[in-house]
Protein backbone atom coordinates (compact mmCIF):
# COMPACT_ATOMS: atom_id res chain seq x y z
CA UNK A 1 0.00 0.00 0.00
CA UNK A 2 3.22 1.95 1.01
CA UNK A 3 4.40 1.63 -2.67
CA UNK A 4 0.77 2.88 -4.10
CA UNK A 5 -1.02 6.37 -3.74
CA UNK A 6 -4.23 4.62 -3.20
CA UNK A 7 -5.17 7.37 -0.93
CA UNK A 8 -5.30 9.85 -4.29
CA UNK A 9 -8.53 7.42 -4.83
CA UNK A 10 -9.74 10.39 -6.78
CA UNK A 11 -6.96 10.17 -9.53
CA UNK A 12 -6.44 6.46 -9.28
CA UNK A 13 -2.45 7.91 -9.27
CA UNK A 14 0.36 4.88 -10.61
CA UNK A 15 2.84 3.93 -8.06
CA UNK A 16 5.28 5.80 -6.38
CA UNK A 17 7.59 3.47 -8.06
CA UNK A 18 6.83 5.33 -11.89
CA UNK A 19 7.18 8.85 -10.24
CA UNK A 20 10.64 7.62 -9.19
CA UNK A 21 11.34 7.50 -13.49
CA UNK A 22 12.91 10.38 -15.42
CA UNK A 23 11.23 8.67 -18.37
CA UNK A 24 7.60 7.44 -19.62
CA UNK A 25 6.32 4.24 -19.06
CA UNK A 26 3.59 2.25 -21.30
CA UNK A 27 1.72 0.19 -19.60
CA UNK A 28 -1.98 -1.58 -20.04
CA UNK A 29 -4.30 -4.61 -19.36
CA UNK A 30 -6.23 -6.81 -21.91
CA UNK A 31 -8.66 -9.16 -20.82
CA UNK A 32 -11.14 -11.19 -22.99
CA UNK A 33 -13.44 -14.21 -21.84
CA UNK A 34 -16.96 -15.53 -22.00
CA UNK A 35 -20.43 -14.32 -20.31
CA UNK A 36 -23.60 -15.94 -19.82
CA UNK A 37 -26.49 -14.63 -18.40
CA UNK A 38 -29.85 -15.51 -17.94
CA UNK A 39 -32.92 -13.38 -16.26
CA UNK A 40 -36.14 -14.00 -14.95
CA UNK A 41 -38.11 -10.82 -16.05
CA UNK A 42 -41.41 -9.14 -14.19
CA UNK A 43 -43.35 -8.31 -16.76
CA UNK A 44 -45.56 -5.76 -14.04
CA UNK A 45 -42.66 -3.51 -14.49
CA UNK A 46 -41.82 -2.01 -17.74
CA UNK A 47 -45.73 -3.41 -18.86
CA UNK A 48 -44.14 -5.97 -21.28
CA UNK A 49 -42.55 -9.43 -21.73
CA UNK A 50 -40.67 -8.52 -24.55
CA UNK A 51 -37.07 -9.31 -24.55
CA UNK A 52 -34.46 -11.51 -23.83
CA UNK A 53 -34.24 -13.82 -21.40
CA UNK A 54 -30.52 -14.92 -22.22
CA UNK A 55 -27.38 -13.80 -23.49
CA UNK A 56 -24.08 -15.79 -24.34
CA UNK A 57 -21.54 -13.46 -25.39
CA UNK A 58 -17.49 -13.23 -26.02
CA UNK A 59 -16.29 -9.96 -23.90
CA UNK A 60 -13.19 -7.94 -24.00
CA UNK A 61 -12.88 -6.19 -20.29
CA UNK A 62 -14.67 -8.22 -18.30
CA UNK A 63 -12.63 -8.18 -15.01
CA UNK A 64 -11.04 -5.27 -15.54
CA UNK A 65 -11.61 -2.61 -18.74
CA UNK A 66 -8.91 -2.88 -21.35
CA UNK A 67 -6.58 -0.22 -21.46
CA UNK A 68 -3.51 1.41 -22.81
CA UNK A 69 -1.69 3.91 -20.99
CA UNK A 70 1.47 6.59 -20.87
CA UNK A 71 2.68 7.92 -17.35
CA UNK A 72 5.83 9.76 -16.27
CA UNK A 73 7.75 12.45 -14.47
CA UNK A 74 10.20 15.00 -14.42
CA UNK A 75 12.20 15.52 -11.62
CA UNK A 76 12.18 19.51 -11.15
CA UNK A 77 14.51 19.64 -8.31
CA UNK A 78 14.38 20.35 -4.43
CA UNK A 79 12.05 17.30 -4.53
CA UNK A 80 9.40 18.76 -6.75
CA UNK A 81 8.03 16.52 -9.52
CA UNK A 82 5.73 16.79 -12.01
CA UNK A 83 3.62 14.07 -12.88
CA UNK A 84 1.06 13.04 -15.96
CA UNK A 85 -0.84 10.39 -16.86
CA UNK A 86 -2.62 9.62 -20.16
CA UNK A 87 -4.95 6.36 -20.09
CA UNK A 88 -7.29 5.29 -22.78
CA UNK A 89 -9.69 2.21 -23.47
CA UNK A 90 -10.05 0.31 -25.82
CA UNK A 91 -12.76 -2.70 -27.22
CA UNK A 92 -11.12 -6.29 -28.40
CA UNK A 93 -14.11 -7.22 -29.89
CA UNK A 94 -14.28 -4.76 -32.20
CA UNK A 95 -10.59 -4.04 -32.25
CA UNK A 96 -12.03 -0.02 -32.00
CA UNK A 97 -12.58 2.86 -29.15
CA UNK A 98 -16.27 1.19 -29.42
CA UNK A 99 -19.21 3.09 -30.15
CA UNK A 100 -20.68 6.26 -28.21
CA UNK A 101 -22.50 5.53 -24.99
CA UNK A 102 -19.83 2.47 -24.42
CA UNK A 103 -18.42 3.46 -21.41
CA UNK A 104 -16.74 6.71 -23.73
CA UNK A 105 -14.27 4.33 -25.47
CA UNK A 106 -14.78 6.40 -28.41
CA UNK A 107 -12.89 9.32 -26.41
CA UNK A 108 -9.21 10.01 -26.65
CA UNK A 109 -7.88 9.25 -22.68
CA UNK A 110 -11.47 9.27 -21.66
CA UNK A 111 -10.41 6.43 -19.14
CA UNK A 112 -7.96 8.82 -17.27
CA UNK A 113 -5.78 12.14 -18.16
CA UNK A 114 -3.88 14.27 -15.50
CA UNK A 115 -1.44 16.11 -14.86
CA UNK A 116 0.22 17.75 -11.82
CA UNK A 117 2.86 17.87 -9.00
CA UNK A 118 3.99 16.07 -6.36
CA UNK A 119 6.74 16.97 -3.22
CA UNK A 120 6.87 16.71 0.56
CA UNK A 121 3.60 18.95 0.11
CA UNK A 122 1.58 16.05 -1.34
CA UNK A 123 0.27 15.34 -4.66
CA UNK A 124 -2.43 17.63 -6.76
CA UNK A 125 -3.28 17.35 -10.33
CA UNK A 126 -5.79 18.15 -12.61
CA UNK A 127 -7.94 16.57 -15.42
CA UNK A 128 -10.45 13.15 -15.97
CA UNK A 129 -10.09 11.71 -12.37
CA UNK A 130 -11.12 8.62 -10.58
CA UNK A 131 -13.35 9.70 -7.84
CA UNK A 132 -12.58 8.74 -4.04
CA UNK A 133 -15.77 6.95 -3.49
CA UNK A 134 -15.25 4.83 -6.69
CA UNK A 135 -11.39 4.00 -5.99
CA UNK A 136 -12.07 3.35 -2.04
CA UNK A 137 -14.97 1.01 -2.45
CA UNK A 138 -13.04 -0.79 -5.33
CA UNK A 139 -10.26 -1.14 -3.20
CA UNK A 140 -12.49 -2.99 -1.11
CA UNK A 141 -14.79 -4.59 -3.35
CA UNK A 142 -13.17 -8.78 -3.55
CA UNK A 143 -13.95 -8.11 -7.15
CA UNK A 144 -12.29 -5.03 -7.64
CA UNK A 145 -15.48 -3.37 -9.27
CA UNK A 146 -14.71 -6.07 -12.23
CA UNK A 147 -16.46 -8.92 -13.48
CA UNK A 148 -20.48 -9.87 -13.10
CA UNK A 149 -19.16 -9.63 -9.22
CA UNK A 150 -18.89 -6.32 -8.74
CA UNK A 151 -20.08 -4.15 -6.42
CA UNK A 152 -21.97 -1.50 -8.61
CA UNK A 153 -23.83 -3.85 -9.49
CA UNK A 154 -26.26 -3.46 -6.97
CA UNK A 155 -25.69 -0.52 -4.96
CA UNK A 156 -28.44 1.92 -5.19
CA UNK A 157 -28.67 4.75 -6.88
CA UNK A 158 -28.63 4.44 -10.73
CA UNK A 159 -29.68 7.80 -12.52
CA UNK A 160 -26.94 7.95 -15.16
CA UNK A 161 -25.56 10.51 -17.40
CA UNK A 162 -22.57 9.16 -19.99
CA UNK A 163 -22.19 5.58 -18.31
CA UNK A 164 -21.46 7.25 -14.64
CA UNK A 165 -24.11 6.58 -11.94
CA UNK A 166 -25.16 10.05 -9.60
CA UNK A 167 -24.66 8.06 -6.56
CA UNK A 168 -21.36 6.11 -7.36
CA UNK A 169 -19.47 8.10 -10.34
CA UNK A 170 -16.77 6.09 -11.26
CA UNK A 171 -14.63 9.31 -13.55
CA UNK A 172 -15.49 12.83 -13.36
CA UNK A 173 -13.97 15.22 -15.80
CA UNK A 174 -12.38 18.81 -15.35
CA UNK A 175 -11.74 17.86 -11.57
CA UNK A 176 -9.03 19.00 -9.57
CA UNK A 177 -7.58 16.93 -6.18
CA UNK A 178 -4.87 17.04 -3.89
CA UNK A 179 -3.39 14.40 -2.10
CA UNK A 180 -2.30 15.05 1.57
CA UNK A 181 1.55 13.32 2.65
CA UNK A 182 1.06 10.08 4.55
CA UNK A 183 1.20 10.74 8.31
CA UNK A 184 1.66 6.94 9.64
CA UNK A 185 -0.60 5.59 6.98
CA UNK A 186 -3.26 8.46 6.96
CA UNK A 187 -3.81 10.24 3.97
CA UNK A 188 -6.46 13.00 3.42
CA UNK A 189 -7.84 13.43 -0.21
CA UNK A 190 -10.05 16.40 -1.29
CA UNK A 191 -11.23 16.86 -4.94
CA UNK A 192 -13.59 19.13 -6.85
CA UNK A 193 -15.25 19.18 -10.27
CA UNK A 194 -16.97 22.29 -12.05
CA UNK A 195 -18.55 19.81 -14.89
CA UNK A 196 -18.24 16.42 -14.02
CA UNK A 197 -20.23 14.92 -16.82
CA UNK A 198 -18.77 17.22 -19.99
CA UNK A 199 -16.50 19.95 -21.24
CA UNK A 200 -16.53 22.80 -18.98
CA UNK A 201 -16.94 25.01 -22.17
CA UNK A 202 -19.81 23.31 -22.60
CA UNK A 203 -22.42 25.07 -20.42
CA UNK A 204 -22.18 27.48 -18.10
CA UNK A 205 -21.43 27.16 -14.35
CA UNK A 206 -24.32 27.78 -13.05
CA UNK A 207 -26.08 24.22 -15.28
CA UNK A 208 -23.03 22.33 -14.22
CA UNK A 209 -22.90 18.84 -12.50
CA UNK A 210 -20.54 19.70 -9.63
CA UNK A 211 -18.97 17.55 -7.44
CA UNK A 212 -17.33 18.27 -3.99
CA UNK A 213 -15.40 15.08 -2.28
CA UNK A 214 -13.35 14.46 0.63
CA UNK A 215 -11.57 11.20 1.69
CA UNK A 216 -9.84 10.28 4.47
CA UNK A 217 -8.13 6.86 4.71
CA UNK A 218 -5.92 5.04 7.14
CA UNK A 219 -3.50 2.47 4.82
CA UNK A 220 -0.71 0.22 6.62
CA UNK A 221 0.21 -3.24 7.03
CA UNK A 222 -2.79 -5.29 7.00
CA UNK A 223 -5.54 -2.68 7.36
CA UNK A 224 -7.05 -0.76 5.30
CA UNK A 225 -10.11 2.18 6.29
CA UNK A 226 -11.57 5.11 5.71
CA UNK A 227 -14.46 7.77 5.40
CA UNK A 228 -15.52 9.48 2.72
CA UNK A 229 -18.49 12.10 1.76
CA UNK A 230 -19.05 13.73 -1.57
CA UNK A 231 -22.05 16.00 -2.66
CA UNK A 232 -23.52 16.10 -6.39
CA UNK A 233 -25.15 18.69 -7.64
CA UNK A 234 -26.74 18.11 -10.90
CA UNK A 235 -27.08 20.07 -13.60
CA UNK A 236 -28.66 19.94 -16.83
CA UNK A 237 -27.75 16.56 -17.60
CA UNK A 238 -29.51 14.96 -15.21
CA UNK A 239 -32.57 16.52 -15.02
CA UNK A 240 -34.69 14.18 -12.47
CA UNK A 241 -31.68 14.44 -10.00
CA UNK A 242 -31.09 18.10 -8.24
CA UNK A 243 -28.59 16.63 -5.90
CA UNK A 244 -26.62 13.64 -4.17
CA UNK A 245 -24.85 13.31 -0.61
CA UNK A 246 -23.08 10.16 -0.15
CA UNK A 247 -21.30 9.15 3.14
CA UNK A 248 -19.11 6.33 3.09
CA UNK A 249 -17.45 4.07 5.73
CA UNK A 250 -15.55 0.88 5.07
CA UNK A 251 -12.37 -1.72 5.70
CA UNK A 252 -10.83 -4.62 5.22
CA UNK A 253 -8.00 -6.35 7.37
CA UNK A 254 -5.98 -9.02 6.04
CA UNK A 255 -5.54 -11.86 8.29
CA UNK A 256 -3.23 -13.95 5.74
CA UNK A 257 -5.04 -17.00 5.22
CA UNK A 258 -8.07 -14.48 4.74
CA UNK A 259 -8.70 -10.73 3.92
CA UNK A 260 -11.89 -9.41 4.93
CA UNK A 261 -13.96 -6.33 3.80
CA UNK A 262 -17.13 -4.32 5.61
CA UNK A 263 -18.52 -1.38 3.66
CA UNK A 264 -21.38 0.78 5.17
CA UNK A 265 -22.93 3.57 2.43
CA UNK A 266 -25.58 6.03 2.95
CA UNK A 267 -27.43 8.34 -0.08
CA UNK A 268 -29.56 10.74 0.18
CA UNK A 269 -31.30 11.60 -3.13
CA UNK A 270 -33.15 15.21 -3.74
CA UNK A 271 -35.31 14.24 -6.66
CA UNK A 272 -35.90 17.19 -8.74
CA UNK A 273 -39.15 15.99 -11.23
CA UNK A 274 -41.02 14.65 -8.28
CA UNK A 275 -40.39 17.59 -5.71
CA UNK A 276 -38.90 15.00 -3.09
CA UNK A 277 -36.14 15.41 -0.70
CA UNK A 278 -36.06 12.41 0.71
CA UNK A 279 -35.18 9.50 -1.46
CA UNK A 280 -32.48 7.46 0.55
CA UNK A 281 -30.77 4.13 -0.22
CA UNK A 282 -28.28 2.33 2.09
CA UNK A 283 -25.72 0.16 0.84
CA UNK A 284 -24.32 -2.90 2.53
CA UNK A 285 -21.10 -5.37 1.47
CA UNK A 286 -19.30 -7.40 3.35
CA UNK A 287 -16.59 -9.50 1.24
CA UNK A 288 -13.90 -12.20 1.69
CA UNK A 289 -10.77 -13.06 -0.26
CA UNK A 290 -8.91 -16.01 0.34
CA UNK A 291 -5.93 -17.03 -1.28
CA UNK A 292 -4.26 -20.89 -1.40
CA UNK A 293 -1.66 -21.24 -3.59
CA UNK A 294 -1.74 -19.74 -6.78
CA UNK A 295 -6.02 -19.55 -6.11
CA UNK A 296 -7.90 -16.59 -4.89
CA UNK A 297 -11.54 -17.43 -3.36
CA UNK A 298 -13.59 -14.70 -3.54
CA UNK A 299 -17.19 -13.86 -2.62
CA UNK A 300 -19.07 -11.14 -1.20
CA UNK A 301 -22.70 -10.31 -0.37
CA UNK A 302 -24.55 -6.82 -0.88
CA UNK A 303 -27.82 -5.67 0.47
CA UNK A 304 -29.42 -2.29 -1.34
CA UNK A 305 -32.03 -0.91 0.84
CA UNK A 306 -34.44 1.52 -0.51
CA UNK A 307 -36.99 3.68 1.74
CA UNK A 308 -40.35 3.81 0.31
CA UNK A 309 -39.84 6.86 -1.56
CA UNK A 310 -36.74 5.21 -3.18
CA UNK A 311 -39.08 2.02 -3.98
CA UNK A 312 -37.17 -1.28 -2.95
CA UNK A 313 -34.12 -2.53 -2.10
CA UNK A 314 -31.88 -5.20 -4.05
CA UNK A 315 -29.16 -7.78 -2.87
CA UNK A 316 -26.61 -9.51 -4.41
CA UNK A 317 -24.52 -12.98 -3.78
CA UNK A 318 -21.11 -13.56 -5.93
CA UNK A 319 -18.79 -15.93 -5.97
CA UNK A 320 -15.32 -16.41 -8.07
CA UNK A 321 -11.70 -17.49 -8.47
CA UNK A 322 -8.90 -16.43 -10.05
CA UNK A 323 -5.71 -18.44 -10.55
CA UNK A 324 -2.62 -16.60 -11.10
CA UNK A 325 -0.53 -17.97 -14.18
CA UNK A 326 1.92 -14.89 -12.86
CA UNK A 327 2.09 -11.56 -11.29
CA UNK A 328 1.15 -10.37 -14.74
CA UNK A 329 -1.63 -12.82 -15.69
CA UNK A 330 -4.65 -14.78 -14.30
CA UNK A 331 -7.19 -16.95 -15.24
CA UNK A 332 -10.50 -15.69 -13.59
CA UNK A 333 -14.13 -17.01 -13.22
CA UNK A 334 -17.07 -15.39 -11.39
CA UNK A 335 -21.15 -16.25 -10.72
CA UNK A 336 -23.19 -13.46 -9.35
CA UNK A 337 -27.07 -13.99 -8.62
CA UNK A 338 -28.78 -10.69 -8.20
CA UNK A 339 -32.63 -10.52 -6.32
CA UNK A 340 -34.12 -7.43 -7.22
CA UNK A 341 -38.22 -8.15 -7.35
CA UNK A 342 -38.53 -5.51 -5.43
CA UNK A 343 -37.92 -3.03 -8.34
CA UNK A 344 -36.88 0.44 -7.98
CA UNK A 345 -38.53 3.62 -8.62
CA UNK A 346 -38.07 4.35 -12.57
CA UNK A 347 -38.16 8.60 -11.35
CA UNK A 348 -34.71 7.53 -9.29
CA UNK A 349 -33.08 5.02 -11.89
CA UNK A 350 -32.92 5.18 -15.88
CA UNK A 351 -36.60 5.43 -17.24
CA UNK A 352 -35.60 2.37 -19.13
CA UNK A 353 -33.40 0.15 -16.63
CA UNK A 354 -35.32 -0.06 -13.52
CA UNK A 355 -33.41 -3.27 -13.14
CA UNK A 356 -29.38 -3.92 -12.60
CA UNK A 357 -26.92 -5.94 -14.77
CA UNK A 358 -25.33 -8.92 -14.18
CA UNK A 359 -23.02 -8.11 -16.73
CA UNK A 360 -21.98 -5.14 -18.23
CA UNK A 361 -23.75 -3.74 -21.52
CA UNK A 362 -26.48 -6.64 -21.13
CA UNK A 363 -28.75 -4.35 -18.92
CA UNK A 364 -33.08 -4.75 -19.37
CA UNK A 365 -36.16 -3.55 -17.97
CA UNK A 366 -37.92 -4.82 -15.04
CA UNK A 367 -35.73 -7.29 -14.01
CA UNK A 368 -36.78 -9.78 -11.23
CA UNK A 369 -33.86 -11.74 -10.59
CA UNK A 370 -30.33 -12.06 -12.68
CA UNK A 371 -27.79 -14.51 -12.77
CA UNK A 372 -24.34 -14.04 -14.49
CA UNK A 373 -21.05 -16.55 -15.23
CA UNK A 374 -18.04 -15.45 -16.41
CA UNK A 375 -15.18 -17.01 -17.54
CA UNK A 376 -11.29 -15.54 -19.22
CA UNK A 377 -7.89 -14.88 -19.11
CA UNK A 378 -6.26 -11.20 -18.16
CA UNK A 379 -2.96 -9.89 -18.78
CA UNK A 380 -1.24 -7.01 -17.54
CA UNK A 381 2.15 -5.43 -18.73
Amino acid sequence: MQKKLIALAVAGLASTAAFAQTNVTIYGSIDYGYSYRFDARNPAVGGSTSGYNSASQFNGGQSAGNRLGFKGTEDLGNGLKAVFLLEQGFNMDTSNGGAAGDNGNNLTFTRQAYVGLTGNFGTAVGGRLYTPHYTFVSSLDPFGAGTVGRYNNVFGGTAADAGNSIVDPVRVNNAIAYVSPSFGGFTVTGAFSNNALANDSVAGNAKNNTVYALLGQYANGPINAGLGYHFIAAGTGLNSVNDVQNIVLGGSYDFKVVKVSLVADWNEIDLAANNVSNARVSNYLIGATVPLGKWDLQGSYIFSDGNSTYGGDAQQIALGAKYNLSKRTNFYTAYSYIDNSSTRNAAVGDATNTGYAAAPGLANTGIAWQQGFQVGVRHQF
